[in-house]
């Protein structure tokens, strides 16, 4: 019987942590250019791109792996006691009333776990709070419901606004991307330090963009920093993730990841364009 329980046990355990692999491989099923659509049939994380995102997925597969094995242990522990020690296998019952060793283990064992869990919690805390030198600075301010940008080295500014349906096809998308698009895109050079100063002119929002491991929140008369540095170019969707009235669904966030070159070409071609020298409308970072 107590073999059968811990084979038992064991499948459990095999079948949580296949869990963790599926939500990981998951991450791979958008196409390579653009994350953040939904995708019929997969779990888990959004394709992680920053140090930062990297190190959430590792640190919640990590968190899974331990559940797991406790759950299953205290699961065995539950069984033995159902099967081994109910009336009709053990009529008489034990007198002991305790246990030096089982019960220092007991308060051990958790406390080393804790531990363990709480180093790579704290390293990867430290590694999103603490923002380095950067190379480029965004402020983004929330408002009912879009997005404003500025890009204060550069003296540019723009509104970023959902598309509707019938404005996508004009604007590159596809009818997937629908409440996921804007009119306008954050623009970033790839392998960049990119600063973003996060704030809202009427209620609370928040700016976040899972690939990006980013999620801040925007409060009113208040600036809130992060940071990221996207390793790979593309198109990586996000929305606001603060309740912040009837329209809360509607203000996507999207952020473009091109190459240095195509960057500085972008910023060149939207000054131009603010300036007037130009069609008012903001250049698009690739042609």
């Amino acid at each position: 019987m107590t073999m059968r329980i811990a084979k038992l046990v064991a499948w459990a355990t095999a079948g949580m942590i296949w869990v963790s692999g599926s939500a990981a491989m998951a991450q791979e099923t958008p196409a390579r250019a653009i994350a953040g659509r939904p995708v019929d049939g997969a779990m888990g994380f959004q394709r992680a791109v920053t140090e930062v995102a990297h190190g959430i997925h590792w640190l919640d597969n990590f968190l899974l792996v331990i559940i797991s094995v406790i759950s299953a242990f205290v699961m065995a522990l539950l069984l033995i006691v159902i099967f081994r020690y109910n009336h009709k296998a053990n009529p008489k019952p034990a007198t002991f009333t305790h246990n030096a060793v089982l019960e220092v283990a007991w308060t051990a064992i958790p406390v080393v776990i804790l531990v363990v869990l709480a180093i790579p919690s704290l390293r990867l805390l430290f590694l999103q709070l603490d923002v380095p030198e950067p190379d480029l600075t965004i402020k983004a301010t929330g408002n009912q419901w879009y997005w404003s940008y500025e890009y204060p080295d550069q003296q540019i500014a723009f509104d970023a606004v959902m598309l509707q349906r019938d404005e996508l096809e004009a604007a590159g998308y596809t009818e997937a991307d629908y409440l996921l698009a804007t009119d306008t895109k954050v623009v970033v050079p790839v392998n960049a330090n990119v600063h973003v100063l996060v704030t809202a002119s009427d209620v609370i929002h928040a700016w976040t963009i899972p690939s990006f491991g980013s999620k801040i929140d925007g409060i009113p008369g208040r600036m809130n920093e992060t940071w990221f540095r996207a390793d790979e170019t593309g198109t990586f969707f996000g929305q606001c993730s603060e309740l912040c009235g009837k329209d809360h669904a509607f203000m996507p966030i999207v952020v473009e990841v091109v190459s240095k070159e195509d960057f500085d070409a972008w910023v060149t071609k939207t000054q131009q364009a603010q300036n007037g020298e130009a069609p008012t409308k903001l250049a698009a970072a690739t042609e």
